[in-house]
């Protein structure tokens, strides 16, 4: 009974998605409707010429057969027109359903925090939002016709046949709850079978999507044999889980065929003494085994409809199970737009960890930057410099303390418009695929050509640019994979140049970077930082030596700050470290 309601309720938050299409949808049921009369009509037209053979020939006249036969040819040809209308039409209706879900599903995602993705693999959501929606447009086209045509045969056969013997017609129907609960237990375990399937298709995809993207590191290594037994393993797993929803189906088929075996028997048995003892004509009796005929047609659709309405109901659960995760970080209620004049940044007693099973990455920060000021993130890894950049423009949520802007909560601005205020180039450079000039634009949508080409030289990329093939229309590849590192850190360094924020987070910027692109990059970061407020995370010392304040960050928070000068004399942490790195510092 739990799984019938959670079923039920599947389907009901299924339901507002027919609403565009209703119109569509009644047709599209009418024109079942009409599909199943030419079913229901022949038994009564070879009852109605056997009983007219029986009684008296003369009443089949050479007129009365060709009505008869006219009549169902126009039957025949309504039914291929509405079949038609079913195929194509109704079909449509069932993708457009699927692009509505896909759309809520795609805008669902953008809305996720980074905490969703930390957590869910790639390839995991790939599998829900296209397999999964494209069983759920089978379900949505056939699933309502399916039902309505088994409905309208199973009801007008009981009552035709009523008409005609109702002793025999509740022998023949006592069948038919039998065989559906046994069919039923079946179909529960298909449905977690697919489940289970579904599941493990999406982490198949995921291994495979790691192994491909990852396929330069794997030949570099040789590891080819390590890859092939991860998919092999994966790929025994989803074998085991389909074998077994398998073995369920061919039970549900078998016990599908026994019962069309026994409604027979009992047809030909009970109609055989009904026949004996005058209780039925023969007429009536072949109009009974044709009827059954159509009985089990319709049953036998159903049935082979389950292992489509399994998958359907499990892309919807699967579907559903995203749109209910709600985003960890989202606006107030009465969030209002931020807007920065200055850039000044303030972090009161900021404390963070992932979840509540991880330990504390930040413990009680407080920093103070002015507006306009260079200050710059070092120390070794994992003492939190990038988590105190994905902090700023709530890419993760402090978990105590408060971040302000100019004197206002982050927490209390929509996250457009603080986002809107900041310009991040990340560790991870990400290009599109696309041209050099889509990529570029990316940081103000609707940039002219001369804004474009300016954030390219602000950046140090105009040069490369124009000496690719195609210049700005360059083709990048998937990744930007057919650029090198550092034309692709420079592109991504254009964007925010074009966004032109108050604020910029430059997170390993430089990183990839030659030292010859790095100078004319750094020297460029250096004008558009005069009069905005900078947040540099850096390894390579060349790129703070002038910053107006740097902070030493530790697993035990702010060990030292001041600028270059000062903590060299302090011959501490940052001493140490500019000692070890002098070669690259001179």
């Amino acid at each position: 009974m739990e799984r019938k309601n959670s079923s039920v309720k599947l389907i009901k938050r299924f339901l507002p998605y027919y609403k565009a299409h209703y119109k569509t949808l009644i047709f599209d049921l009418f024109c079942a409707a009409l599909t199943t009369v030419c079913e229901l009509i022949l038994p009564l037209i070879v009852r109605y010429i056997t009983d007219a053979v029986i009684e008296d020939i003369a009443l089949l006249t050479t007129r009365a057969i060709l009505t008869i036969g006219i009549s169902y040819l126009v039957l025949r040809i309504i039914d291929s027109l509405a079949n038609y209308y079913m195929a194509s039409i109704g079909h449509v209706m069932g993708t457009k359903m699927e692009t509505s879900m896909r759309r809520d599903l795609f805008n669902h995602l953008q809305k996720l925090s980074y905490s969703y993705y930390d957590d869910t693999k790639v390839g995991t959501i790939m599998s829900r939002i296209t397999s999964d929606l494209f069983d759920v447009t089978e379900f949505a086209h056939h699933c309502p016709e399916e039902f309505f045509i088994a409905g309208i045969k199973i009801v007008v056969s009981f009552v035709i046949l009523c008409f005609i013997n109702v002793p025999l017609t509740l022998l023949l129907f006592a069948v038919i709850p039998v065989m559906a609960i046994c069919l039923n237990y079946f179909k529960k375990r298909m449905k977690e079978g697919f489940r289970e399937s579904r599941v493990a298709v999406g982490e198949l995809n995921s291994q495979i999507e790691d192994s491909l993207l990852g396929i330069r590191v794997v030949k570099s290594f040789a590891n080819e044999p390590i890859e092939e037994a991860k998919f092999k393993k994966g790929n025994e797993k989803f074998l085991e889980i389909k074998t077994k929803v398998y073995k369920y189906m061919g039970s549900h088929s078998s016990i599908n065929r026994a019962s069309e075996g026994l409604m027979y028997i009992v047809i030909v048995v009970a109609g055989a003494f009904f026949l004996v003892k005058g209780k039925i004509q023969a007429p009536d009796y072949i109009a009974y085994l044709l009827y059954i005929g159509t009985l089990l047609t319709s049953i036998r659709r159903i049935i082979d409809f389950a292992e489509q309405f399994q998958r359907g109901m499990t892309g919807i659960e699967r579907f559903n199970e995203i749109l209910d995760t709600d985003p960890s970080i989202y606006d107030k209620k009465n969030a209002r737009e931020l807007s920065v004049t200055e850039g000044a940044i303030e972090f009161n007693n900021v404390s963070f960890r992932y979840s509540d099973d991880t330990e504390q990455i930040l413990s009680g920060v407080n920093i103070s930057i002015k507006s306009g000021e260079s200050v710059a993130l070092v120390g070794p890894s994992g003492g939190g410099k990038t988590t105190i950049c994905n902090l700023i423009p709530r890419f993760y949520e402090a978990t105590d303390g408060t971040i302000k802007i100019d004197g206002v909560d982050i927490k209390d601005v929509t996250l457009k418009s603080l986002r809107e205020s900041i310009g991040v180039v990340q560790q991870d450079v990400y290009l599109f695929s696309g041209t050099v000039r889509e990529n570029i634009e990316y940081g103000k949508p609707g940039a002219t050509d001369e804004e474009i080409w300016e954030a390219a030289r602000l950046a140090g990329a105009d040069e490369f640019i124009q000496n690719l093939p195609n210049g700005m229309n360059t083709y990048v590849g998937e990744r930007g994979v057919k650029l090198s590192g550092g034309q692709k850190q420079r592109i991504s360094i254009a964007r925010v140049f074009l966004k032109n924020p108050k604020i910029l987070i430059l997170d390993e910027a430089t990183s990839a970077l030659d030292n010859e692109s790095e100078f004319l990059v750094q020297k460029s970061l250096e004008r558009l930082a005069q009069g905005r407020t900078t947040i540099t995370v850096a390894h390579r010392l060349t790129t703070i030596k002038n910053a107006d304040t740097i902070l030493v960050i530790t697993k035990d928070g702010i060990a030292e700050s001041g600028n270059h000068a000062e903590l060299v004399k302090q011959n501490g942490i940052y001493a140490n470290m500019y000692t070890m790195y002098g070669d690259m510092v001179k």
